[in-house]
């Protein structure tokens, strides 16, 4: 008789059955990205999570641009530039239209080999860091520019005539591809330059994260993260320009002028009636290059709205600073009180170790303090800045076939592959070069319409959070530090362990108690409902939500490690937070009074919508 325990697994992809509606949804997609049935034995062997983190929501056919080119790099710098000692890339694939990964580990024989690679190759860029850093800025600045003069110009009824008596023998159509070929060349190239250095990020905190798991075998995660808190970043730069918006308009007495953000047109109309309204509009225009190119999102999905493109939505969080200036808060995020922790950990934890080691400790944080800020920096550059300017140039080549009646919507372009794209325009170019109708208007509009009933019935359905066996111990350090994925919550995805009903176990991922008032929020548009003091609730959260984390109590996320964006950010404003909680952002509700632990990493339901829907936040203390 066997008595071995049983080995939980989560669903085989192969397994796991069709939405309604959403049939044949596999070739939406290249067949590299998808489950093939003749590889069941190898990818059904390995553990893939859901990267709900980056890509929450079901990927659209162009919008793999983004995972394919990303992911694709991210395992590049690891595996052949690099050569980190003990891991490669991440493998990935859509599984109904959601992305899941799995980590590649190198194999123990060949991580000797690799150790002195990686020492010369990542020593040369820690030793030169800043030098070779401003030359990254050139690089991406240089790239986005680039995509910026790209046009998509639409064909004439007829060639020029200059383009006849100069010989030239072409008739333009030609720029069509180019432009297309460019843009996506030049997004590669960008995605390329993001991890450069990312890598080497992580690489010079986990360096420093385990030389103190070693030094000082009980001190918290928390304690090490904070060491390397209140660094000046870029990516607060878009957050701190609002402020400084708002501040100059009470101080011109503008203020009223922001009834109605909503109205974009308008409220910068009135704006510029009024009286010193030029010169508030003029400081406005040097904040919108480049900060104001921020997402609502994340920049991987062509839906993603840019606040240089919907003012609306920079000029609404300008409005709410005005309100809770006025009201008397404080703005500015208290750097020096995150400094003065910062420095009290450092020299408590240091004074602990003799004078050699010490010297090491110094030169293991002075690393990892260089390197830290561009784990956030990178993110308004290129999900960003990069990001913004592809969509608006997809959006406007687009257009073009929007006016040949190909399909309706400059947005029906993410319904097709970019392989697909290019044969459009050929076959726009093609009909117009002989003088006959194209193909496309015949074909697209149906083919648009059935694709986007595949992918509406993919949203209907929920995500598996992982697939096949996990392995017993979740050891690979980017997948826990980036993404939560732990071995604890691997077990609580299963259903093993200890659970305490109204209690969410998570990264402890920023110190502090407070309790309030829960606020679910799963898009950037239910922002505007957060009200002060409240716990908010997400899926996940986006750099761009920075206006309100001075006006939370609390962050909760269902994915996230403790180098995610919500843990780095909150540690940055003081907030406790519990990041890769599972299923919090489904099952805790709107109204309900939470207590969030971010210093043991737990989040509990103390009372029920009922009984506190009526009830104004109440928010403690936050207790280090």
């Amino acid at each position: 008789m066997d008595n071995s325990p049983e080995i939980k697994s989560f669903p085989s992809p192969f397994s796991v059955e069709t939405p309604q509606g959403a049939e044949g949804w596999e070739k939406l997609y290249p067949y590299y990205l998808t489950f093939q049935e003749n590889r069941k034995d190898v990818d059904g062997r390995e553990f893939w999570f859901q990267n709900s983190q980056q890509w929450p929501v079901v990927v659209k056919p162009f919008e793999t641009i983004g995972c394919e080119f990303a992911i694709r790099q991210l395992g590049e710098f690891n595996s052949r530039h690099l050569m980190i000692p003990t891991a490669n890339g991440i493998d990935y694939r859509i599984h109904q239209g959601y992305l899941y990964m799995s980590p590649i580990s190198v194999p123990e024989d060949q991580v000797a080999d690799r150790v002195a690679q990686f020492e010369e190759r990542a020593g040369y860029y820690f030793e030169n860091w800043e030098s070779l850093l401003a030359n990254w800025y050139t690089k991406v600045k240089g790239t986005i520019r680039d995509m910026e003069a790209i046009e998509f110009r639409s064909l004439p009824d007829v060639v020029p005539l200059e383009d006849i008596t100069s010989g030239k023998g072409r008739d333009g159509s030609e720029e069509l591809f180019r432009s297309y070929d460019k843009l996506i060349d030049l997004a590669y190239q960008n995605w390329q330059y993001h991890f450069e250095f990312l890598n080497l990020g992580y690489i010079a905190y986990l360096d420093f994260f385990g030389f103190c798991k070693e030094a000082f075998p009980s001190i918290p995660d928390q304690n090490i993260a904070t060491m390397v808190q209140g660094e000046d970043m870029e990516l607060f730069r878009p957050d701190d320009e609002l402020k400084k918006l708002a501040l100059l308009a009470i101080e011109l007495g503008l203020e009223q002028h922001f009834d109605q953000p909503d109205d974009a047109d308008a409220t910068l109309s009135r704006i510029g009636a009024a009286e010193n309204g030029q010169k508030w509009l003029g400081v406005l225009e040097e904040s919108k290059d480049p900060w104001f190119n921020f997402t609502t999102g994340n920049g991987f999905y062509g839906h993603d709205q840019y606040w240089i493109d919907h003012m609306e939505i920079p000029l609404s969080f300008i409005a709410d600073y005005i309100r809770r200036a006025k009201e008397g808060a404080h703005l500015a995020r208290s750097v020096e009180e995150l400094v003065a922790e910062r420095e009290r950990i450092i020299g408590e934890y240091r004074d602990l170790l003799d004078e050699e080691m010490q010297e090491v400790f110094d030169a293991k944080i002075a690393l990892a303090r260089l390197a830290y800020p561009y784990v956030e920096n990178h993110n308004f550059y290129i999900e960003h800045w990069t990001m913004g300017t592809f969509w608006r140039k997809v959006r406007e080549l687009s257009q073009l076939f929007v006016d040949a009646g190909f399909w309706n919507d400059p947005s029906d372009i993410l319904y097709l592959g970019r392989d697909e794209v290019r044969s459009v325009i050929f076959d726009l170019v093609n009909g117009w070069g002989i003088g006959a109708q194209a193909i496309g208007p015949d074909y697209w509009p149906t083919e648009i319409e059935r694709r986007a009933g595949i992918i509406a019935a993919l949203k209907s359905n929920r995500a598996e959070p992982a697939f096949n066996t996990p392995p017993e111990f979740i050891t690979e350090p980017f997948t826990t530090m980036l993404y939560g994925i732990t071995t604890e919550q691997v077990a609580q995805w299963l259903g093993d362990g200890e659970e305490i009903e109204g209690v969410f176990k998570g990264m402890a991922a920023s110190p502090g108690v407070v309790e309030g008032i829960a606020r679910v929020v799963t898009s950037a548009l239910e922002l505007g409902t957060l009200k002060d003091g409240e716990i908010l609730v997400a899926p996940n959260t986006a750099p761009s939500w920075g206006p309100v984390f001075g006006k939370i109590s609390a962050t909760v996320t269902d994915i996230g490690g403790m180098m995610s964006h919500a843990a780095i950010v909150c540690r940055e404003y003081g907030l406790p937070a519990v990041t890769g909680a599972g299923s919090a952002s489904r099952e805790i509700r709107t109204g309900q009074r939470l207590r969030v632990d971010g210093t043991k990493g737990t989040v509990t339901v103390l009372d029920d919508v009922e009984n506190t829907a009526a009830t104004a936040p109440d928010v403690a203390g936050a207790v280090a």
